[in-house]
């Protein structure tokens, strides 16, 4: 699985010009499932997310030479009680290396990614709390709009050693 995580102030995503769901700070996630996962993947990249330690921690000062608020790079999802919002993203699987075409056949087709995808939602709220995860709609065209702090992106790759 793959998946590229940002820290945000905010994130929401519409669909049909309606906003479906939306979070304050926390993560959005953009997260794409291969046809070599397994629920192996699964808990794996859920564990990471949960863990990564990408938020400062407020009582101490930073001992960067940037202007960070906090020391960086102390606190997890868990530890702020931040929110998550996670969107079903095939195309981070996508192949341009011939032509000018996206092709898409290492990504997971609807039904086996559905069940894969929704597993690791489902693992996401035992960790922080169903009330602390949204999504967006699978297969459905989404507009996505966030703040990214910092900004702080981190790609992760589940297969990558």
């Amino acid at each position: 699985m793959k998946v590229v995580i940002q820290k945000v102030a905010s994130a929401s995503v519409t669909v049909d010009s309606k906003i479906i769901s939306s979070i304050n700070k926390g993560l959005m996630l953009l997260v794409g499932i291969s046809t070599e996962d397994t629920k192996d993947d699964v808990e794996k990249l859920a564990n990471k997310v949960l863990k990564l330690k990408i938020f400062e921690e407020m009582n101490e000062k930073a001992d960067t030479k940037t202007e960070w608020l906090g020391k960086p790079w102390q606190k997890s999802i868990i530890d702020i009680k931040g929110q998550i919002l996670s969107v079903s993203q095939f195309t981070l699987y996508a192949t341009v290396k011939k032509g000018t075409k996206p092709d898409f056949h290492k990504a997971q087709k609807g039904e086996l990614a559905m069940e894969l995808y929704h597993e690791f939602l489902n693992l996401l709220k035992n960790g922080i709390g169903e009330e602390n995860v949204k999504d967006g709609k699978f297969g459905a065209m989404m507009d996505v709009a966030l703040v990214n702090e910092g900004p702080v992106t981190i790609v992760y790759d589940t297969k990558d050693k």
